[in-house]
C-alpha cells in the first residue's frame, strides 16, 4: 500500500456515509485524495504533465475507497471481488488519458486483491470534482463470508 495511504476511515465532507452495505455488495461514496480529513492534490490533470504524476493521488482515492469498504465489514467476512470502479477525472480540456489514470487505480486495486481487485471499470472525464480535487474514485465490491 502507499505510503500516502489512509490509515482510518475516510471522514466524509457532507452529509453522507463513506460505504453502505446492500445484501452482499458494498457500495462507496467518491472518495477524493484526502487524508485525515485534507485534501492533499489540488487542480485540473494537465495535459503537459507526465500521466505518472497522479500515480500517488489515485492509489491515495482509491485507498480511501478500500478503507470505506473494509469498514463495513465483521468478523470473518472478506471483500471477494471489486465489482464495479468509477473514476472520475478533473481534466483540463483537450485531456483524454482518462483510462491510462484510472488504471493506476486498478493496479493498486490488483495488489491489494489480487485478480479479484479487477472488475468493470469507468473512466469518466469532468470539468470541476468537489473541493478542486484531481480524481474522485467510486467502487463497488463483493462480500463473502
Amino acid at each position: 500500500m502507499s505510503s500516502l495511504a489512509t490509515h482510518g476511515n475516510p471522514v466524509p465532507q457532507g452529509t453522507y456515509i463513506s460505504a453502505k452495505r446492500h445484501c452482499g455488495l458494498v457500495f462507496t461514496s467518491g472518495m477524493t485524495p484526502r487524508a485525515d480529513g485534507n485534501l492533499l492534490f489540488h487542480g485540473l490533470v494537465r495535459i503537459d504533465e507526465p500521466i505518472e504524476s497522479y500515480r500517488d493521488a489515485v492509489v491515495l482515492a482509491c485507498s480511501n475507497a478500500l478503507v470505506a469498504a473494509r469498514s463495513t465489514l465483521i468478523a470473518d467476512e472478506a471483500l471477494t471481488a471489486v465489482v464495479s470502479l468509477t473514476v472520475y477525472v478533473a481534466a483540463e480540456d483537450g485531456f483524454n488519458a482518462h483510462s491510462r489514470i484510472a488504471d493506476f487505480a486498478s493496479q493498486f486495486l490488483e495488489a491489494e486483491l489480487g485478480a479479484a481487485g479487477i472488475g468493470s471499470r469507468c473512466a469518466i472525464g469532468v470539468s470541476a470534482l468537489p473541493g478542486n480535487a484531481p480524481i474522485e474514485i467510486q467502487l463497488i465490491a463483493a462480500i463473502c463470508s
